[in-house]
């Protein structure tokens, strides 16, 4: 039976994710040890094995990293799709008022940090495609290492982090829908327009029963895959004709087809997608690898632009608002708390693991070293994070779940 209170219910999804991140951050560290270890070929023999047929030509034998990246991934953001929808239409993001902060800070936090990675690594051309990758913010993991810091972190700051990574999201999906598609088959691409309106038109209907809509998405996945657009594209397109029923005085409806499929997806997405993507793209050989590789400007671009950038970006547009009179200080937390949570929108890890398998294709030397920027900088972001959270004075009444803003004083 859903709960009345909106706030219980928000700490239910900061908990699910919190616990979700806390799984992904030891998949990654054991698929770390599993590649450095005598058993990492085998690991990515596993990877890499043809295990299906072939659905597309582009992509050739199915692999089960191509089932997890292209496949279990595509369930991924049918959920930040549908967690997106929520939001907005009957969440935290609900009016303009709340949405003002979260979306200036998310896009001077995708900003800044493109520009700091075009900075170290734009001047090579072959690299330039990668400037995305250290854009994102990865929520699991951050709010991971949120719940590691328990009550020292006060409930805004984690309700503000949510949003700034959900707002995040979807400028992840608009650049990977429109910056990382090579080629389109447009018989493909209009088949799934179909499929498309012909889910816009259940929903429209009055349709409330969940199994068309999965067979339709199913349908729509596949249309997406043949089209050359990014086939967990289908994920995002299906949330938005998932009808919802709002419920503006309780955290969900039993009636309703989002809240009901997005309750079903969430602990599978926690609890095993996204640990099995941290699995399956973090295992990165570190064997021979000096300061030169380390400071080479793929791998130092991502790490400046993830560490650096996102927090000179999220920081700034805070600060930038407030000042202004744009929209308030975040409610019951200190400038330093802030400060230290911007920090820790620099762990990029699995959207940035993600872009960055997408940004140079059949160049999988490129794809390492992307990989050893995204771990060292969500590495340095995470760590410097906690310490600032963790060693921050409290505030003397620090607040509960509420309003993310309230407060203009600087």
């Amino acid at each position: 039976m859903p709960s009345t209170n909106r706030s219980s219910a928000l700490r239910a999804f900061l908990k699910n994710e919190a616990a979700g991140g806390i799984l992904l951050i030891a998949a990654a560290a054991l698929a770390l040890i599993v590649a450095n270890s005598p058993l990492g070929e085998a690991y990515h023999h596993m990877l890499h094995a043809p295990l299906g047929p072939e659905l597309t030509p582009k992509l050739g034998p199915m692999t089960l990293h191509l089932w997890i990246n292209d496949g279990l991934m595509a369930i991924f953001f049918l959920l930040v799709g549908l967690e997106i929808k929520r939001e907005f239409l009957d969440g935290h993001l609900a009016t303009w008022e709340e949405r003002r902060l979260p979306i200036v800070a998310a896009a001077s936090g995708m900003a800044v940090p493109a520009l700091l990675y075009l900075l170290f690594a734009g001047s090579d051309p072959e690299l330039v495609g990668g400037w995305a990758i250290p854009a994102a913010t990865d929520i699991a993991f951050a709010i991971g290492v949120l719940a590691l810091l328990g009550s020292r972190a006060p409930a805004s700051l984690k309700l503000f982090l949510t949003t700034v990574a959900i707002v995040d999201d979807m400028g992840a999906v608009a650049i990977i829908a429109l910056a990382y598609t090579a080629s389109i088959n447009t018989l493909a691409l209009g088949a799934a327009a179909a499929i498309f309106l012909i889910l816009y038109v259940m929903g429209k209907s009055g349709v409330r029963a969940l199994t068309p809509y999965l067979i339709g998405a199913a349908a729509l996945w596949y249309a997406i895959l043949l089209s050359g657009v990014h086939a967990t594209i289908a994920g995002v397109l299906a949330a938005i004709v998932i009808p919802i029923v709002p419920s503006p005085a309780a955290p969900d409806a039993a009636g309703s087809p989002l809240h009901r499929l997005e309750h079903a997806l969430s602990p599978w997405v926690a609890f095993l997608i996204v640990p099995l993507f941290g699995f399956a793209n973090t295992g990165v050989s570190l064997f021979g690898l000096g300061f030169d590789d380390l400071f080479a400007p793929l791998p130092l671009g991502i790490a400046a632009g993830l560490f650096l950038g996102k927090q000179l970006g999220v920081f700034g547009a805070i600060l930038l608002c407030v000042k202004t009179g744009v929209a308030p200080k975040l409610n019951g937390a200190s400038w330093l708390q802030i400060y230290g949570v911007c920090i820790l929108c620099g762990i990029g890890f699995t959207m940035s693991l993600f872009i960055g398998a997408l940004a140079f294709p059949g160049q999988p030397q490129l794809v390492e070293e992307a990989k050893i920027g995204i771990l060292a900088g969500s590495l340095l972001s995470a760590l410097a994070g906690f310490a600032i959270l963790r060693f921050a004075p409290r505030p003397k009444r620090p607040a509960d779940i509420g309003p993310i803003t309230q407060d203009r004083s600087l």
